[in-house]
């Protein structure tokens, strides 16, 4: 699960600097072009193509407002600190990163809905602006936050007696304490399962950066990167043993079998196969985003500001040596999409979950009568469309003639992934396999419920 998660979070990430840059080129081809086809369709840009204008905008000027943030006078400014400080300011930081990072989720999902509305809203032509700016704003101020975090992380590795490091590795020790002993269902674990892979996956980045600043002062002397190379292991020793000795009392205080985690797979290859079905909206880095929690926003603009600082390129053949270097970010997302898909496309088919991409069932839910439950059916398995049938905001298209009488369908459990304790000790052994089963369909219920940003009508 945690392999395939960082992939997830991989091919998420490349997506922003390869194929974001095609898709933006060809909007600005659509829209100077766009005298030479008319208005036949009433739109200047289809849905996806305003989303990738945004998202490349708020790209470019997040990057050169973080110009006016000197990330030398940061380091300084955080080496002069005393140790103590530096390591509650480290963990405010962890905590501030979760909580902006959920926020900033539903800030991209009003930007991207305001932008797409139909026209007949007028309010979407007035939303859009505030949103936008609340946008911009909020990638900047994560893409600092994601800043700070490296240099503290930047400070430790070049301290002498490695004290600040340590005591940073011994805070992964800590978050032990803080959820083993707790109650955890199924559900509340696969929302830590996620949260752990985002945090690994962000904890590579930064320890990438962290190599770039250090051998770019050491003028990029091969031997200075041996030097940091035990410390680099170091880090993601502990990080990973601490994430294996937590998985495992989680478990087994809660009674919950090793099979789950190949249950939480297949809901990520769900998500990943559903956003690729022909009508797709647009890449399934926006599901990753918000099953995860993993914006890769921030995080790509902070990486580029720092690599475009300590690369200089200068001459003919440092160009071409970027756009070698292009063309094979690019080979590497294709190739990992591919094995993703082909992946993903078998963990779907031992779930036995493919049926639920075409003939969606809807569950009753709690307290919601069924006029209502039409509403969210609407909203969360499909993209709303305007006149013309041009598609909005979500991953998978809509059938809702073809989809009705799914929607009177009814199951009698109204929880996801979990029964409980006391019906757990009075199942017979014989309805084991039933039981199974329906935890699986429970999965599902999840993968619907939990995925926000969709429309409405």
């Amino acid at each position: 699960l945690m392999f395939f998660g960082i992939f997830l979070c991989l091919d998420a990430f490349l997506y922003v600097f390869t194929l974001l840059p095609l898709r933006v080129f060809l909007a600005m081809f659509r829209f100077i072009t766009l005298p030479c086809y008319g208005l036949r369709d009433r739109r200047l840009l289809q849905p996806a193509q305003v989303c990738d204008m945004l998202k490349g905008v708020i790209l470019v000027i997040c990057y050169f407002m973080m110009h006016y943030v000197d990330y030398s006078m940061m380091y300084h400014l955080i080496r002069g600190q005393s140790v103590i400080k530096l390591y509650i300011i480290y963990n405010m930081l962890e905590v501030a990163d979760r909580l902006i990072s959920s926020f900033g989720q539903d800030i991209l999902d009003a930007l991207y809905w305001t932008a797409t509305e139909p026209k007949e809203r007028k309010r979407a032509h007035i939303g859009v602006i505030p949103h936008f700016f609340m946008a911009v704003f909020y990638v900047f101020l994560h893409a600092i936050l994601i800043m700070v975090q490296a240099t503290t992380l930047n400070v430790a590795f070049n301290s002498h007696n490695k004290s600040l490091l340590t005591i940073m590795m011994s805070n992964n020790f800590v978050e032990i304490k803080g959820s083993v002993f707790k109650k955890f269902e199924k559900n509340n674990l696969f929302q830590m399962s996620n949260s752990d892979i985002k945090e690994r996956f962000t904890n590579y980045v930064l320890l990438l950066i962290v190599c770039l600043r250090n051998m770019e002062q050491f003028s990029w002397n091969p031997d200075h990167f041996w030097v940091l190379f035990p410390d680099v292991c170091m880090v993601v020793a502990s990080e990973i043993a601490v994430d294996i000795v937590k998985h495992a009392f989680i478990t087994k205080f809660n009674d919950i079998t090793a099979d789950v985690y190949s249950e939480y797979r297949a809901s990520l290859a769900f998500d990943l196969v559903s956003s690729r079905q022909k009508n797709a909206y647009t890449d399934y880095s926006d599901s990753v985003s918000r099953r995860m929690g993993f914006i890769p926003l921030p995080l790509a603009v902070l990486l580029i500001r720092v690599v475009t600082s300590s690369i200089k390129v200068q001459g003919v053949l440092a160009y071409v040596c970027v756009v070698l270097f292009y063309c094979g970010l690019i080979s590497l997302k294709v190739l990992n999409s591919i094995v993703l898909l082909g992946k993903s496309c078998q963990y779907v088919k031992e779930a036995k979950m493919e049926e639920k991409l075409f003939n969606p069932v809807l569950t009753a839910t709690p307290g919601k009568p069924a006029g209502k439950q039409q509403g969210t059916f609407k909203s969360t398995q499909g993209i709303s469309t305007d006149e013309n049938g041009s598609t909005s905001v979500t991953n998978q298209p809509v059938h809702q003639k073809e989809n009705m009488p799914s929607l009177l369908v009814t199951s009698n459990s109204d929880q996801f992934l979990t029964t409980p304790d006391g019906e757990e000790k009075d199942i017979s052994q014989d309805s084991s396999e039933l039981k199974h089963r329906s935890a699986k369909k429970d999965l599902l219920e999840i993968d619907r419920f939990t995925i926000c940003g969709n429309r409405i009508d």
